[in-house]
């Protein structure tokens, strides 16, 4: 989610390193082992790659901040892998993205691609022990990232533009980027796409993916779009006219035997509060400047009146 999940390339590495791995709770060796947690205990889920675990930190903190008692199993892995755990009760919150929810867990041949088309369909076919609360305006999708070399070598603006020369191209991604409806499955029947290879990575390795682009060892990647390097290295998000990638709106997923009113309160008031421009000024912070997401989630809480 991504997030398709958000300054020397070797210092962003590390950084983004370090953030994928969560930080804070968590102290099982397997982040899915009890996930129930204490009794009264809500388990808070992220993702592995940095934006998720942040906004994973900041529902964790906004949970406590009402006195309820938290766990934290950060860094589990992908969509494929977290998704059940949430429908069986092994975690009880997880930070989501609406609309790669829908078209990677939920229903693969969905077409809805606004933020209400989207909700209206997870809310009609999300298994019954789950709901989706509030989605935040803050959203973060895929996309098809560009070197600048290239998108002016071959005129690029569009995902359209790809089509006569996606064969002399590598893209770079996430290894479940290949198999997504929102990823290369979707790119091919939509745009007709067909690269000359897909090199895939793990989805925490970001600044892995933006220091091959900018070195033209790949010339496309799947990168988040609150990538903060995305404008430091003057990348070329190219547009998506036909919706393969659609809303990603940040939004709660949780199941419904382990929050209560309390807590669906405080973290729909997450959501009221939470924007895209949040979202990139706190992924700056922890990629480019290296602050800890504990103490960034931290500060957005404070100044939103939150914590």
């Amino acid at each position: 989610m991504k997030h398709i999940i958000r300054g020397a390339a070797v210092g962003l590495v590390a950084a983004l390193a370090l953030s994928a791995c969560g930080g804070g709770g968590g102290d099982d060796k397997n982040p899915l082992s009890g996930g129930g947690g204490g009794k009264g205990t809500i388990t808070v889920g992220g993702a592995n790659f940095p934006e998720s675990g942040l906004i994973g930190e900041i529902y964790a903190q906004a949970l406590e901040a009402k006195g309820l008692k938290v766990t934290r199993k950060f860094n589990i892995g992908a969509r494929e892998v977290y998704y059940d755990q949430v429908v069986k009760g092994g975690i009880g919150v997880m930070p989501e993205y609406n609309g790669a929810l829908l078209t990677t867990s939920v229903d693969k041949t969905s077409t809805a691609s606004t933020t209400d088309e989207v909700n209206a369909a997870l809310k009609a076919k999300l298994p019954s022990s789950v709901e989706i609360l509030n989605s935040a305006q803050a959203e973060d999708k895929d996309s098809v990232t560009v070197n600048p070399q290239t998108a002016s070598k071959y005129h690029l603006k569009s995902i359209a533009d790809l089509k006569p020369v996606a064969k002399q191209l590598t893209i770079a991604g996430p290894s479940e980027f290949k198999t997504r409806q929102q990823g290369l499955v979707g790119l091919q029947k939509v745009y007709g796409l067909e690269f000359k290879k897909f090199q895939p990575f793990d989805a925490g390795a970001q600044a892995t993916l933006v220091k091959l682009l900018t070195e033209d060892k790949v010339q496309a990647a799947d990168l988040f779009t609150t990538d903060p390097t995305i404008v430091q290295k003057k990348l070329v998000v190219l547009e998506d006219p036909q919706h393969v990638f659609s809303a990603q709106n940040v939004t709660p997923l949780v199941n419904k035997s382990a929050v209560n009113a309390q807590a669906t309160a405080a973290l729909n008031g997450v959501s009221a509060k939470l924007t895209t421009q949040d979202l990139l000024d706190m992924m700056k912070r922890i990629a480019i400047d290296k602050d800890d997401q504990e103490k960034v989630a931290k500060d957005w809480l404070t100044k939103n009146g939150l914590a």
